[in-house]
């Protein structure tokens, strides 16, 4: 009951008090029942390209550790419990060619809306049931981060001054065309949508990520785009991290990202099952030469391949049958 009671969400807690002052007329209370689990310190490392995280919230006794991954939808990935003193261990044993994950002492409060807003998002994708550790843990973080659960963040897109200004001034130090600009424009779809530090905020991962699973499904490139892209892609990463003032070490890493991942893209992009519906209608209108400003057009045509998909599944189902 005492343990239960450290986990319960606060409209249990009347009843669950009740129990356990019942239960200690007739057996001793743990040691540790009246002790008040108040957190002392809160410390987060955070990764040059913001993608990975690490938060510690520190009890005295013990340390609440929470490994967040921000690359795909953010989510927590792990968690520990801990001794005191673990962000300090943790960060001795970083070996010396490891990504750099600064410690830096933060607001308690803010560690704690930052950890409860991330459970919560992870609830939503990645719930663990598989992993027992995990789910008691989870109980835990949740106990100790329900208070300060922040509103739902409102999400507000790129400007659109702010996106031309980085276009003009992503292609004014590389290449000024056609091509380069609408992958600029691409980039920044990405960017701004997925990434952690929108909309500049790339890491290998995020490279990983566009090129073999968000681009092929999302966008369609002409063969101008297409040829441009490789070079383009690394510019715009060189671009992207020096103005975040990432050091060129850690550059490196996320362009050479760029040739390991483009075979995944090259066979991806071809194949049409893996099309998003999105990318298969703009396919659609270039291939029936509409405009897609042509909203009675575009709507025409949405129709005309909505009936031919059902009628397909149709004859698929019967076996060809005309019946």
């Amino acid at each position: 009951m005492a343990a239960l009671r450290r986990v319960a969400p606060p409209r249990a807690y009347t009843l669950l008090d009740e129990a356990i002052d019942l239960l200690r007329q007739s057996q001793p209370a743990p040691p540790w029942l009246d002790a008040a689990f108040v957190p002392v310190r809160a410390l987060r490392a955070v990764d040059v390209y913001d993608s990975e995280r690490v938060l510690f919230v520190e009890y005295g006794t013990h340390t609440l550790l929470a490994q967040i991954l921000a690359t795909g939808g953010t989510m927590v990935e792990k968690l520990y419990l801990s001794q005191s003193g673990a962000a300090e261990a943790w960060d001795r044993t970083r070996e010396p060619g490891e990504v750099p994950m600064p410690l830096e002492e933060v607001p308690i409060d803010e560690a704690l809306a930052d950890l409860a807003g991330l459970l919560r998002h992870t609830d939503m994708i990645w719930p663990r049931h598989d992993d027992e550790d995990y789910v008691d843990l989870r109980a835990l973080a949740w106990a100790r981060s329900r208070a300060y659960l922040p509103e739902w963040p409102e999400f507000e897109p790129l400007a659109e001054g702010k996106r031309a200004e980085l276009i003009e001034a992503f292609v004014g130090q590389t290449t000024d065309s056609d091509a380069y600009r609408s992958l600029a424009d691409l980039f920044l779809d990405y960017g701004d949508g997925y990434l952690n530090s929108r909309p500049l905020g790339w890491s290998p991962d995020a490279v990983a990520i566009f090129l073999a699973d968000w681009l092929p499904r999302k966008a369609f490139l002409d063969a101008d785009g297409r040829l441009a892209l490789p070079d383009a892609l690394r510019d715009w990463l060189r671009f992207a991290l020096e103005r975040r003032g990432v050091a060129d070490e850690w550059i490196t890493p996320v362009t050479a990202a760029v040739d390991m991942w483009l075979p995944q893209f090259e066979h991806a992009v071809d194949d049409e099952t893996s099309w998003g519906p999105a990318k298969q209608i703009a396919a659609e209108l270039k291939a029936r030469g509409v405009d897609p400003r042509d909203s009675d057009a575009v709507d025409e045509v949405i129709g005309r391949l909505n009936a031919e998909r059902i009628a397909n599944r149709l004859r698929d189902s019967s076996g060809g049958s005309s019946r």
